[in-house]
């Protein structure tokens, strides 16, 4: 599948994804504070098109072939090897100075999200959740176009629920003529659980598949489900899941504020932080990750 460099790069950057999050689940606490609730969930005037264009696409072109491709060309992890600080700097080469809304890196902001969860108390793995979360958005430095890299996620290869966001988008997809992909299970089965569906291809999975072995499952599940909101904020394809699944929400439920609300201006001082989080990572996961 060939793209022009416009839907490669449908966003100006790559928060403008988690910036439309913002508007759609506000915390009414710190986010809905300039205008009601209501005025987020503003679809039909879009203040950002581009959100609007990058759905088009991603909606469009994520097919059942698709994914399965994509999995076999990445979860080989054979593009590249390098420690796991070394991963780090090659992520923050995704940084974008046409951001005008913050001049933080991409690790520092995965820092401030691992911060926050550090702050309230919870189990170092879910810290190191926090840190890792987004180093699937590799994929970009790879050419993979940002349709296939960042966006809510969903199921492929049965019908799309009317919960995802822009679901009129999905008339474009090819799938969603096909009478197979198209029915209420598709190629799954009632209560199949999550682990055997396959969800639209992004850094949630990539992500996911680099760490299963490192991780506690709820922490897994908190990494490849983490943009899956038509699951764990509508409440749709019940039909799919089983009761494991069940039990994981509420972890998935407890990571998603900080991945949404941890952004602050002030970036983190990784001078006092560094031994920490030097220790955070020896203890779970290998000198070297595979790309």
């Amino acid at each position: 599948m060939h793209t022009n460099n416009f839907e490669a790069v449908p966003l100006k950057n790559l928060d403008e994804w988690e910036e439309d999050l913002l508007r759609r689940y506000p915390d009414p606490d710190s986010i809905a504070t300039a205008k009601t609730t209501e005025e987020y969930r503003n679809y039909d005037n879009p203040e950002r098109d581009t959100v609007k264009e990058f759905y088009r696409l991603n909606h469009q072109y994520q097919t059942y072939d698709f994914v399965m491709k994509k999995r076999e060309e990445f979860l080989s992890f054979s593009k590249r090897e390098m420690p796991v600080w070394e991963a780090f700097n090659f992520l923050n080469e995704l940084v974008d100075d046409s951001d005008p809304d913050t001049d933080l890196d991409q690790f520092q902001h995965l820092l401030q999200t691992s911060e926050a969860i550090r702050r309230d108390g919870h189990p170092d793995w879910m810290v190191l959740v926090g840190l890792m979360h987004d180093m699937g958005k590799v994929l970009c430095l790879f050419g993979e176009p940002q349709w296939a890299v960042v966006g809510d996620t969903f199921p492929v290869g049965c019908a799309y629920s009317d919960k995802i966001v822009y679901p009129e988008f999905f008339k474009l997809n090819p799938d969603f003529n096909n009478e197979t992909y198209s029915s209420k299970y598709g190629v799954y089965s009632e209560g199949c659980g999550l682990r055997n569906v396959h969800m639209s291809w992004g850094h949630d999975e990539y992500v996911y598949q680099m760490m299963k072995n490192n991780l506690p499952e709820s922490g897994l599940y908190m990494l490849r489900y983490h943009s899956f909101y038509a699951w764990h904020r509508e409440g749709a394809y019940e039909h799919l899941l089983d009761d494991h699944d069940r039990e994981m929400l509420k972890w998935v439920q407890l990571f998603n504020p900080y991945d949404l609300y941890s952004k602050n201006p002030e970036p983190p001082d990784w001078k006092k932080l560094k031994p920490y989080y030097e220790e955070l990572v020896a203890k779970y996961l290998p000198a070297t990750l595979r790309f």
